[in-house]
């Protein structure tokens, strides 16, 4: 038995999506901005694709920008606002200190550049608090970027009071919500945003797609310079097959996320409570009642949180140390560090995150293996430590 529980690094294409994106490769093959029959079937499909996603976040069709994730929708909406806001003589940024890397690195690029950044402290679970940000803006600040759900510990910011505060001041407001959108309800208007990110590959999408939502009004400096597709805002031809599957995948998350969310939340409450009540020296990070349904980040005492993650792998259990795009680097996680736990406690902790095809099978297997590779794993630690 082989369990995926890694869903937050990225989800499995929905069968349809996948069926989708192989009919819309052999048969709509057109150039979208062609003007012959064959580019105006691949305008159509685009269109009905971008309608589609539209309305997973409330969006009017011509405010969405394809692009090919969320790293790229990130570093639009920041770079772009901020090209587009330097004239004004506003040169301020501020984000919190769990975003993805896709924006501290983006803020460090400028800051190179001779941006002033701020980066916002949170509290233990992870939210950061509008008193934070109401003492950070400045007349010169441009852009506010605060993630809408935490990809390691699933915490849901309150955007919509962060927003009002950014534009009490004149700033724009951006959220990274490519760990919110497809699984909670994200309405664009409701959280009073000048600019969204999200990515398809986290809603059971084909990864290499994704969308910036603009509001109307709002301006940006194209950050990629060529043709007139995407409105001018996104030089490059479509991918016009893998948007049809994201389209594809959006609709099947707006019409099944609420029932979804509360199975899958359900799941996510018995591994939680099953690993706590079985496993000695266990504790959850992050916002136990402001998160998204999905995800648990759990930290093990006395164990590198990597031997636990082989070991799992090692029995057919999948599961993370936190975010996939930092895989690889020996630093503690950003996210915890942030939360201010101490060091060893941010480098033994795991991060489960379940999705729709996870059964309450998969979660029993689970509980059932995990307190004897965590005892097996402190022994040796301890064997260690004595010799």
């Amino acid at each position: 038995m082989r369990i995926y529980l890694d869903h937050n690094a990225t989800t499995p294409v929905l069968p349809e999506a996948a069926d989708a994106l192989a009919q819309a490769t052999r048969d709509v093959f057109g150039n979208a901005s062609s003007v012959h029959a064959f580019g105006q079937q691949a305008k159509t499909a685009l269109d009905d694709a971008r309608t589609r996603v539209a309305a997973l976040i409330g969006s009017e069709v011509p405010e969405l920008v394809f692009t090919s994730g969320g790293t790229e929708a990130d570093n639009f909406a920041i770079r772009g606002a901020a090209d587009a806001l330097e004239p004004t003589g506003r040169r301020h940024l501020i984000a919190s200190g769990i975003e993805h890397e896709a924006v501290l690195n983006t803020l460090k690029a400028l800051a190179r550049r001779g941006w002033r950044t701020t980066v916002l402290p949170v509290d233990e679970s992870g939210i950061v608090s509008p008193d934070a940000l109401d003492a950070a803006l400045t007349d010169e600040t441009a852009v506010v970027s605060i993630m809408h759900a935490n990809n390691e510990i699933g915490t849901i910011q309150p955007i919509a009071a962060l927003a009002s505060l950014a534009h009490a001041r004149g700033a724009l407001f951006h959220t990274d919500a490519v760990q919110s959108v497809g699984k909670i309800p994200v309405d664009v208007r409701a959280l009073g945003v000048d600019l969204l990110s999200l990515s398809a590959h986290k809603f059971y999408g084909p990864k290499g797609t994704g969308a910036l939502w603009i509001k109307r009004g709002t301006r940006l400096v194209a950050h990629s310079t060529g043709g007139k597709h995407e409105r001018n805002r996104r030089a490059g031809t479509e991918n016009v097959p893998a948007l049809v599957a994201m389209g594809v995948a959006a609709e099947y998350a707006r019409l099944r996320m609420k029932d979804e969310a509360a199975r899958v939340g359900r799941l996510r409450d018995h591994l939680e409570s099953g690993v706590l009540a079985k496993v000695a020296g266990t504790a959850v990070n992050g916002a136990p009642d402001r998160r998204v349904p999905n995800t648990s980040n759990i930290s093990f005492d006395r164990i590198e949180a990597e031997s636990l993650l082989i070991a799992l792998d090692l029995d057919g259990v999948a599961v993370s140390t936190g975010s996939a795009c930092s895989s690889g680097t020996l630093e503690p996680s950003h996210v915890l560090r942030a939360m201010g736990l101490p060091t060893h406690r941010a480098q033994n902790s795991i991060r489960f995150s379940l999705g729709h095809d996870n059964t309450e099978a998969e979660i029993d297997h689970v509980l059932a293996i995990l307190p004897g590779i965590v005892e097996k794993l402190r022994s040796l630690t301890t064997r260690t430590v004595r010799a």
